[in-house]
């Protein structure tokens, strides 16, 4: 054999282990048979790019307060607090105040729907400017962003299908139980090690959003669903309560802030004062009496 044919060989021989190694996969998190997302796995995503010059430049200035337009980044099925009505358009409390701040600080705000796993990142790159959506205070995120003031309590609830057995948190051991990817729910969980490692796969089933996982709760692909109390009582309220229990355990209380980039002082200040002052006014309680039925804001 030729040394040129060799070579050929050979070459021919590695590209073709290479290839092999690489469609090896790795394990999904969702019960079998559950929806497949045509979503590109985290762990996969890259930045999308800004969408404007003043996007672009957002990180390098002073503060966001020195921007004319703040840019909200959403989970945009986050329903009472933002989420999309049925003609497409952005609605819900979070949404009204935060046009109601805008006003008040002379901004202009727009809103960007983000992978909900990749809010931060998308903050300390300058692709938004707020993250506001439900955004539970933790002391993992603070290390990450500087929050405003708390403006609505929570807590993360458990919710099963009416006829369920599962009335405990003790209940789900060897359970399948469901929660969105990066939420909350996940560390509060997490914070109880004993009750999480019960669960049939020793963690929780993750979803995209919570419409995916109290979609699977409905089909009996998962046995419960741990998420903000504030967003199953509205969900629950629309497909029929009746049909679902939620625990009178949970997975403890928290405190909604709105996320702003590390050390950004000017920006929370600002932000602070101008809820202060729709607090005063009894905006806030207007609002929230639209969505609550009563002003539950702190």
């Amino acid at each position: 054999m030729k040394k040129n044919q060799f070579l050929k060989i050979m070459t021919t021989l590695c590209l073709t282990g290479v290839f092999a190694l690489g469609m090896v996969g790795c394990g999904s998190k969702t019960p079998e048979n559950a929806p497949v997302s045509s979503e590109t796995p985290a762990a996969e995503k890259t930045e999308a790019p800004a969408t404007d010059l003043q996007n672009v430049t957002s990180s390098t200035l002073d503060s966001t307060l020195d921007k004319d337009t703040l840019i909200i980044g959403l989970d945009d099925t986050f329903a009472p607090l933002g989420f999309r009505d049925t003609n497409g358009e952005l609605t819900g409390f979070d949404v009204e105040v935060a046009k109601a701040i805008g006003e008040k600080l002379g901004k202009e705000i727009t809103f960007q729907p983000i992978d909900w796993s990749m809010k931060e990142t998308e903050l300390n790159a300058g692709n938004i400017d707020l993250i506001w959506n439900g955004y539970t205070i933790t002391e993992e995120r603070k290390e990450k962003v500087s929050f405003s003031k708390p403006y609505l309590k929570n807590t993360q609830a458990i919710v099963t299908l009416a006829d369920s057995t599962i009335a405990t948190k003790a209940d789900l051991a060897g359970k399948k139980v469901g929660a969105q990817n990066e939420s909350s729910a996940i560390d509060a969980m997490e914070a109880e090690p004993e009750v999480y490692a019960s669960f049939e796969s020793g963690e929780a089933y993750t979803y995209e959003d919570n419409n995916q996982a109290l979609m699977d709760l409905e089909a009996g692909r998962i046995d419960a669903v741990v998420a903000d109390e504030i967003l199953l009582r509205y969900y629950l309220s629309l497909k029929g309560a009746e049909k679902y229990n939620v625990l009178t355990e949970n997975f403890g209380d928290e405190e909604y802030g709105v996320g702003m980039r590390k050390d950004d002082q000017k920006m929370v200040d600002a932000f602070n004062k101008a809820y202060d002052e729709l607090k005063a006014e009894g905006t806030l309680a207007e609002i929230s009496t639209k969505w609550f039925a009563s002003d539950i804001t702190q």
